[in-house]
């Protein structure tokens, strides 16, 4: 039997009827007779009848119903190396701007967490892959929950976090379906994730977020502007046609306040960056000169926003908080 996370397990449900779970053996059971996998000490939380928002939340419920579903001998990355799944899959969670990192990383880009200093408190990533949101916020104070559908970026998140030393607790599911309990978190974050998702799913997101968002809570989402310039360009390339499948959607700033406020609370909108929606301005010395003209740009342009509210109808990459 695999260990498992049991601190994980205190805030733990079922996401069909959020019931309780108890284990049995490499399994996961609810009183409603749900069963998840548990492999490599890894919970399978996903909901197999709804449909998948990525093909690697299909995977990971094959993998997980596989009756001889083995479980993956474990990598021991040594002090320095970068895990082999980061560097493959960085220019695809991290922007077009670290696409030449692709087989190169040296190093982990853990970015700067724009949130006060954690104190301890509960924070829940939806949509954390290899983790860096979550290395952030467990820097920041925060003490860390991350999700995501893909097993294989859960597994290499929680080596990356097991490398650096760093307390995170990692499991696979979907924000859709929350497998956690009512007001058990204090931050919900999520970046460049909600983007990939039709705004009904985005609704359902939202609602799951305020039930487990405690009193007072606070969340905060990226998410495209449907008109910033690099976000219009995309657009015009595609023929303002109707989204599908995992293509990004694009939100005005007004919509973006309605909707929030609406599932959570009072809700404000700030600028996250400009020309892109992923770069960040703490991994500017693994950009070659001419992104990093464009990352300091930007930067300089985020911070002027704060004087020129204006300026977020044109910026690309849009922060939205909230508040229950």
């Amino acid at each position: 039997m695999q260990p498992l996370d049991e601190e994980l397990l205190q805030f733990v449900v079922c996401p069909r009827d959020k019931q309780d779970l108890r284990r049995e053996g490499d399994w996961l059971l609810c009183p409603s007779s749900h069963r998840y996998r548990i492999l490599d000490g890894i919970p399978i939380l996903l909901v197999s009848e709804a449909e998948q928002t990525h093909y690697e939340g299909s995977r990971a419920l094959a993998e997980a119903e596989r009756d001889d579903a083995p479980n993956t001998p474990q990598i021991r990355l040594r002090p320095g190396e970068i895990d082999p799944f980061v560097k493959e899959v960085i220019g695809a969670t991290n922007g077009a701007l670290y696409q030449h990192l692709v087989g190169n990383l040296t190093e982990y880009p853990i970015p700067a967490l724009r949130l006060p200093a954690g104190n301890g408190r509960r924070f829940l990533e939806i949509g954390c892959n290899w983790g860096r949101w979550c290395l952030a916020a467990a820097r920041s104070g925060y003490r860390p929950i991350g999700i995501d559908p893909s097993l294989k970026g859960i597994r290499a998140a929680r080596r990356v976090a097991q490398q650096l030393g760093i307390q995170v607790s990692y499991l696979v599911a979907d924000g859709r379906y929350l497998p956690f309990r009512d007001a058990s978190f204090d931050q919900v974050f999520s970046y460049s994730v909600l983007q990939h998702l039709s705004k009904e799913n985005v609704g359902s997101v939202l609602a799951e977020t305020h039930r487990v968002l405690r009193k007072g809570g606070q969340c905060m989402v990226q998410l495209p502007n449907v008109f910033g310039i690099r976000c219009l360009y995309h657009q015009v390339r595609r023929g303002f046609r109707e989204t599908k499948g995992f293509e990004v959607r694009y939100w005005t700033i007004p919509e973006l306040r309605r909707r929030f406020g609406t599932a959570l609370g009072p809700a404000s909108v700030e600028v996250d960056g400009f020309f892109s929606l992923n770069a960040q301005v703490s991994d500017l010395r693994l950009f070659p000169w001419r992104y990093k003209a464009l990352v300091l740009v930007s930067h300089n342009l985020q911070r002027l926003s704060r004087r020129v509210p204006a300026l977020a109808y044109l910026a690309d990459s849009l922060y939205v908080s909230a508040a229950k």
